[in-house]
């Protein structure tokens, strides 16, 4: 069995981006969605990146990003992977990946069975997708909710892309999650934090940890 990949996204700080390496993570996100109170500039997350040489995979987090943030990101931080989050179509999907070559991973939020569809939408134009749940209406954001979905869903539908699943999170759970979903990897933010937008040094290790010991 191949290893689970271990996500660590709303970085946004050095120590917080030195003890995901330290822990084994696959890879970081920074998230530039203002939004989020994980919200980094491209100026912080480009210090924060460059405050550790080598480690995991650095991902970029937008939201229905212009063409301008995306490349105002890419000149301060060398991204590996960009995740797009919003409701980005397949077409601009495609666009994103040709114009800054880079992969890409797109967001699919996910509440019932019949959500699973959208999966079929951007197999042809992402490199990677992440399963999340959807946001309550009430939610501002479209990810980082602490929200979780039937995690049994991900198995009713053949998924031909390295895939992440994500939201509600923890280290009590993930476990559970990953023998549930059958989920290649798993992608956290809330679920490592003391207090909002705070990522807790001891939930990063016990979240890798957890993940490892399957």
């Amino acid at each position: 069995m191949s290893r689970t990949e271990v996500k660590i996204c709303g970085i946004s700080t050095p120590e917080a981006l030195r003890v995901a390496a330290e822990a084994g993570a696959d890879l970081v996100g920074f998230v530039f969605f203002p939004a989020s109170p994980r919200a980094v500039s491209p100026a912080q997350a480009g210090a924060i990146s460059a405050s550790l040489e080598g480690g995991p995979k650095r991902v970029g987090l937008f939201v229905d990003p212009k063409d301008e943030l995306i490349e105002a990101v890419l000149k301060t931080t060398a991204l590996d992977i960009l995740q797009l989050h919003g409701g980005e179509t397949p077409g601009r999907v495609a666009e994103i990946r040709r114009i800054f070559g880079r992969p890409v991973m797109k967001a699919i939020g996910i509440a019932t069975e019949a959500d699973l569809a959208q999966i079929d939408d951007f197999a042809t134009v992402a490199d990677r997708l992440l399963l999340d749940a959807k946001p309550p209406p009430q939610a501002t954001r479209p990810g980082g909710n602490a929200e979780a979905f039937e995690w049994r869903l991900a198995r009713l539908k053949a998924i031909p892309l390295p895939w992440l699943l994500a939201g509600g999170l923890t280290p009590a759970n993930v476990a559970e999650a990953i023998a549930v979903s059958g989920a290649p990897g798993v992608d956290v933010s809330s679920g490592v934090e003391a207090s909002r937008g705070l990522k807790d040094a001891g939930l990063i290790r016990a979240f890798v940890q957890a993940v490892r010991q399957m």
